[in-house]
């Protein structure tokens, strides 16, 4: 600098303009950078560099021109400005801006409801006004006082929490608390973001902090350095907070439980001062005492365990929140969620059941107060029915552990205990031990005894029941609620049921299932770690479990290793061995699916599931997604998840589990198994996520039933993931009675190319639909061979759309087209595609209402056709004519066989075991009249024919036919009265 100023003046200005081009041209894009580039300017006029003011020729681009400044003074100006603009800005709306982004900020588990902002679904949970005594009563009813509706007397609005009714005295400080889940964060997300936006102007200024971060902090602080370093864009005003010249300011605390407040003067110094250092709950202390801002408000969130962490003195102000305690908020937070989800035909049947269900008062509306569970139901509710093959891969074990971890997070269980266990892992050793005792038991509801036999309480440390309080109180009522009973005390059950399987699932696959020698293999395994040969610590610790007598016959060091190592390879196989037999239980094996069962337990019986006989149904409670939650927990992202809980599942484990499953379960799937229970075991493949494993088991699936499975995107979505994962061809593929759309055939059609014979029965098929069995038809690596399109309607435009690939199509040599509704027509025009194709050799049109000219021209056609051997022409509007001029093309004569009666005059037909297997198979989905009218005509047929032989023989055989048609008629006739 000094060689500078002996350097002539227009090399000074050189100089300075190359040093600092970049500083003084390059912001000048914008405001906020010219403002910038302005302090910067008056910055080298305070240390005398005046020479800047006279540069030259510079180009500035601003407001989207180019412009040249020769005066020198102009530029002085220009920098004076833009530094007065930058000093003047408002650092408080700085503030509304940082924390507006920053609560507006959604966690990833909400991605799954597409975008949406936290104005349009937030609805306002209960409130009421409160007190220590309320709490420590509804404390004492099993921790799950929580369910207990509020007195509507009580009931306020969150920007009345700091309004009394007399205004008597202010109301400084205010504890707000309730359980886990109730709704707690989502009231001071929407407070704050509201004072952002200018809805909530009671405080000049909000100071959110959180008690968990401040926990965390092991060196003291000030008030003003804890307020600064959070929030930078407040420093200059952070003197006149700390002096109480600010206005009115609200400082919010959240989740007071994870701080250990001491209002004792003893353990907390009393301070006035806001920049002495103390420990954060120190200085908590003094804000709630009024000693430290006695001005300022302190809005003070809490689970109920805490609430008298502070004394009443301190308090001038108690609110309960209390969820979703009316009908109204449910269903609109519902309406709210689903309606950013799908088409609008979707959303409106969908809540218009949801809402029938809540209206019943079911046991729904009851689960429903606590804002937790709606926002489950909902995420259920979308898993099941919005899921597309375009979305991110996602599974319902995936959906409960996010839950857990939006309300849990990676919270411990207590501030004050030594062992620090996380919540989610407290969780598992107990409520998760009783929900798979219950499992066990095929158990739902739970008494006291219950719980103090599964929590051991009679074996607990001080610290221990201290733990069980805190979780009793706080936790217990988010997974529990009562269930009312006239004769005895209640019973509490698990509030969702599939909670229930998904606890007892984490339990089983975390190893807290353990047996007494399990216990003291890893206590011995531990202490060998640490003691190497120092047997008589060993011997301290074992001697309690085993008879010491035991214990000296053997060198522990040398055996217990082994058996430790025995131990946990026999328990994973017996994780893997839990899996197959709950998987496949023979009092399951009647039920609809699982998916299925979710959907009705959310939407209520109305729903529309599959006609699986429901007499068959056994009336024991059946938990068929505890073994599919198993396999869920063990899929890589959800252990990922698990790990950010403090419950850590290691790959060995997840190998060694899946080399013990492969063996049984491919036993198990060599049988045949029931259509339900086969889509529940691709349902369980596909919550493990493991594409090699599913591919070993997939080779063994040379057939898939998946009959009278009412299919969804979902359900095909995950058809396809598990059965793609193998490239091998497939020889059968039952799909009727499964409500295919367009949607589900799309998604499924890599899978059908690969498939020989493909049902497609009963489906009632739009065109949308057929178009998509085109598209099959006509792919070139169409593999299909036996295609059955039975009881599908056939229109016009219908038959238009397919009948191209039919005329195209290669592979397919049988085409079953029975009860299509074709008519004369539907033949008409659906006989030109048929004569073009070049490989069809049999085709059924039995039961289509066509009449003997149409079937006798569509025959004609046959005649000259190349490949066709078989035409199915039974249960039409022939008459008997018609049909002896049918029957008399034979196939020696014209190399077609038309099956045209089940009966051919004194002859039986060769085919009538085939027609009335068809109509018999067929009579339970088909119209029950429909049916008894066919087999009343078959019985006439078979009657006339009888008469007419006098062959004993052909008598016998008739007679045979005709008792069978006859049982059939009455077994139908018996269900239509």
């Amino acid at each position: 600098m000094q060689r500078l100023k002996h350097l002539p003046t227009r090399s000074k200005c050189t100089l300075i303009k190359h040093q600092t081009l970049n500083t003084v041209v390059r912001p000048f894009t914008g405001a906020s950078t010219m403002a910038s580039a302005g302090i910067q300017c008056l910055q080298l006029q305070s240390s005398k560099w005046l020479v800047i003011a006279i540069i030259r020729n510079i180009s500035l681009t601003r407001f989207g021109r180019s412009e040249f400044l020769w005066c020198p003074q102009y530029l002085v100006h220009q920098c004076k400005s833009l530094s007065t603009s930058s000093s003047q800005a408002d650092p408080i709306e700085q503030h509304r801006k940082r924390l507006r982004d920053w609560f507006s900020h959604m966690p990833n588990e909400e991605m799954q409801f597409g975008s949406f902002s936290l104005e349009n679904w937030y609805i306002d949970p209960v409130i009421t006004e409160s007190s220590p005594n309320e709490n420590r009563e509804l404390t004492a009813r099993l921790g799950v006082y929580s369910h207990i509706k509020p007195n509507k007397s009580k009931i306020i609005t969150v920007d009345k929490v700091f309004t009394n009714v007399c205004d008597e005295s202010p109301v400084k400080n205010v504890v707000l608390y309730g359980m886990v889940g109730m709704g707690k964060s989502t009231i001071i997300n929407k407070l704050v973001l509201d004072w952002c936006d200018g809805k909530f102007n009671q405080f000049d200024i909000i100071l959110p902090f959180s008690c968990e971060d401040l926990s965390s902090r092991d060196q003291p602080t000030s008030l003003n350095k804890l307020i600064t370093r959070k929030y930078t864009q407040l420093k200059t005003i952070v003197p006149q907070i700390g002096s109480g010249k600010q206005g009115n300011v609200l400082f919010v605390f959240t989740g007071l439980e994870q701080l250990k407040l001491d209002f004792r003067l003893s353990k907390t110094e009393l301070c006035n001062d806001p920049n002495e250092p103390l420990p954060p709950n120190s200085l908590l202390v003094n804000l709630l005492r009024k000693y430290l801002l006695p001005d300022a408000n302190i809005l003070v969130t809490t689970r109920p365990s805490a609430v008298d962490s502070i004394p009443s003195r301190y308090v001038d102000k108690y609110a309960r929140v209390c969820g979703f305690t009316d009908l109204e908020l449910q269903y609109l937070y519902f309406k709210n969620r689903l309606n950013m989800s799908g088409d609008d035909q979707a959303n409106k049947n969908l809540m218009k059941m949801l809402f029938r269900n809540l209206q019943r008062q079911s046991q729904l509306t009851a689960d429903c107060f606590l804002p937790s569970y709606c926002w489950i139901i909902c995420a259920t509710l979308h898993f099941l029915h919005f899921t597309t093959a375009n979305m991110p891969i996602q599974t319902l074990t995936g959906l409960y552990t996010s839950f857990l971890r939006l309300n849990f997070g990676g919270q411990i269980l207590h501030t004050s205990s030594q062992q620090n266990i996380s919540i989610v892992r407290y969780i598992a050793k107990t409520v998760g031990k009783l929900a798979y005792e219950g499992i066990e038991k095929k158990k739902m509801h739970f008494s006291e005894e219950d719980l103090q036999q599964c929590f051991e309480l009679d074996n607990k440390t001080e610290e221990e029941l201290n733990q069980l309080t805190v979780f009793q109180i706080d936790m217990l009522g988010f997974f529990m609620s009562p269930t009312a009973q006239h004769y005895s005390d209640p019973l509490l059950r698990f509030t969702i049921p599939a909670m229930q399987e998904y606890l007892a699932a984490l339990y089983v696959v975390l190893g807290e299932k353990k047996s007494i020698l399990e216990r003291v293999g890893i206590v011995v395994s531990d202490t060998i770690g640490k003691a190497s040969e120092d047997v008589a610590a060993i011997l301290a610790i074992v001697s309690k479990l085993v008879p010491f007598r035991i214990l000296t016959l053997v060198r522990l060091v040398n055996i217990f290793p082994r058996i430790f190592r025995k131990i946990d390879t026999k328990s994973k196989k017996g994780i893997a061995n839990t899996m197959i037999l709950e998987m496949f239980k023979r009092d399951d094996e009647f039920n609809s699916d699982v998916l299925e069962q979710i959907n009705v337990s959310i939407l209520g019986e109305e729903v529309e599931v599959s006609s699986t006989a429901s007499s068959e149904r056994t009336s024991t409670q059946c938990f068929e997604l505890f073994p599919t939650f198993m396999a869920g927990l063990l899929a890589q992202n959800n252990r990922l998840l698990l790990e950010q809980l403090g419950c850590t599942i290691k790959n060995i484990t997840v190998r060694e589990i899946a080399n013990n499953l492969k063996k049984p379960l491919s036993n198990i799937t060599n049988k045949q198994l029931p259509p339900s229970e086969f889509m529940d075991l691709l349902f369980f493949l596909y919550e493990l996520q493991n594409d090699a494993f599913a591919g070993e088991i997939c080779k063994s699936f040379q057939s898939l039933n998946l009959s009278k499975v009412k299919m969804t995107p979902l359900k095909c979505f995950v058809i396809a993931s598990i059965m793609n994962t193998s490239s091998h061809p497939m020889e059968e593929m039952n799909l009727s009675l499964c409500n295919l759309n367009e949607d589900c055939l799309k998604i499924l059609q890599p899978l059908l190319l690969r498939c020989k014979d493909l049902n497609l029965q009963f489906n009632n098929l739009g065109l949308s639909a057929w178009q998509e069995v085109s598209n099959l038809l006509m792919d070139p690596n169409c593999a299909v061979q036996n295609l059955w399109l039975c009881d599908n309607a056939l229109s016009e435009a219908a038959i238009n759309c397919i009948g191209p690939a039919i005329a195209h199509n290669r592979s397919v040599t049988q085409l079953s087209l029975h009860h299509t509704s074709l008519g004369d027509e539907g033949v008409k025009v659906l006989t030109p595609y048929i004569r073009d194709n070049k490989h069809l050799k049999e085709i059924n049109l039995a039961s289509n209402l066509i009449r003997e000219d149409a079937a006798m021209a569509f025959v004609e056609m046959i005649k000259k056709h190349p490949t066709l051997e078989k035409v199915h022409l039974y249960l039409n509007q022939i008459s008997d004519s018609g049909k002896q001029k049918l029957s008399a093309l034979r196939w020696e004569q014209d190399a077609v066989n038309v099956l045209v009666s089940i009966s051919e005059e004194s002859n039986i037909s060769p085919y009538w075991t085939l027609i009335l297997k068809n109509v018999a198979q067929n009579a339970v989905n088909r119209d029950k009249e429909l049916v008894a009218d066919y087999l009343t005509l078959f019985q006439n047929e078979v009657k006339f024919s009888r008469r007419q032989t006098h062959n004993p023989w052909k008598k016998i055989k008739l007679l045979q036919m005709e008792n069978r048609t006859e049982k059939l008629l009455k077994q139908i006739q018996q269900e239509i009265n």
